[in-house]
This record gives structure tokens, sequence and C-alpha cells, in this order.
């Protein structure tokens, strides 16, 4: 069994995460196409995107495990993307208040000759929010780069009136107790 991990990403938010189960990883960009097939439903995307991250990084490293991720959110059916400038965050979490927002976050590990896939639901419930709060949110955190368009490590947490979810590590970008669970199942235990 190989002993090597590799994440397939480069988002800085999930190599902080998986770096707190002191595992030695290193970090590879996938290069996987992130858009949705036409019709595709959201869970789907999120765990044909996990798939592909770690399957085309396994590719490259067949002695490897790779795990991948993705997260999608979810307003009502529609799919919110990263917003990318302060307009778009600004809107998206207006948009957002006195609702619920749910969190698909997808992982998938890959090896040789086995591949171990979950994802995790988390629930959160915005508070009103009014423009003057939002806009200094956005500019204190500029959450650009985030679905959801905040960051609940973060200020972010000062948005919502709850959060539910199994695992509080998934909405920042990983389901941490599940990657842990998979890393003993595969040899790579955490705590060994």
């Amino acid at each position: 069994m190989p002993n090597r991990l590799i994440l397939a990403s480069t988002s800085r938010y999930r190599a902080e995460l998986l770096a707190r189960l002191g595992v030695a990883f290193t970090a590879e960009s996938p290069g996987v196409e992130e858009r949705p097939r036409p019709g595709e439903m959201a869970a789907a995307l999120a765990a044909r995107l996990a798939r592909a991250k770690a399957t085309a990084v396994a590719a490259r490293h067949p002695d490897a495990w790779v795990l991948g991720s993705d997260q999608i959110a979810l307003r009502d059916g529609e799919i919110l993307g990263k917003p990318g400038s302060v307009a778009r965050c600004e809107a998206q979490l207006l948009d957002s208040s006195d609702r619920e927002v749910l969190f698909l976050t997808a992982a998938c590990l890959v090896g040789p000759g086995q591949s171990l896939e979950h994802i995790d639901e988390t629930r959160v419930r915005f508070r009103p929010l009014g423009g003057e709060e939002v806009r200094r949110y956005v500019e204190r955190e500029q959450p650009f780069d985030c679905a959801g368009g905040f960051k609940c490590e973060g200020l972010g947490i000062a948005l919502f009136e709850r959060i539910e979810s199994s695992d509080p590590t998934a909405l920042i970008g990983l389901p941490l107790i599940w990657v842990a669970a998979a890393l003993r199942q595969v040899g790579l235990d955490p705590l060994a």
C-alpha cells in the first residue's frame, strides 16, 4: 500500500485543513474543468468534480493516495459560485439574507485499485443582513474565492443564525472527520 498522500487542489483552505491532521502531504493542481454538465444535479456535480480531481492527479502518481474535494453552495436550488468581486460578493450575501444555503462538500480518496467517496451536507441559516454591514464585512474579509461569499472560520460567522452540520470543517472546504476515517482505512492513520 502506498504511504504517500497528495492533495489534488491548489486551495489554501483545503491545504490548511488537511495539515491539521498531521499527515505529510504534497499538493498538486488537478487541472480539471469545473463546469456543470447540462442537467447535472448539484450533488452529482460535487461528487464528479471531487472524483475527477483525485483521478487526474492519481493518473500522474499511481503510487500515491490522492485526495480530491469540491464544494457546491445552493440557495433555493440555484448554484452559488465564488463571487470573484466586491459587487458580486455583496449581492450574493444580501440575496442570502434571512435564507438558508445548503453546502455540499464532496471528497474522494483514490489509490491503487481503491476509491472512497463521501458527500457532507451543511445547512447555513443567514440572519437578516443590512447593506452597510455586508459592505463592511466584504471590505474586511474579502471572501471573493469562497463559495457563498463568506469565511465561516473568520468574521463570516457573525452573518449566521445557525449552522447545521455533522462536520464543521466541511463548510470550510474539506470534511476532516470523513478524511481522517478514510486515511485510517488505507493505512495513513493521523494518530499512528
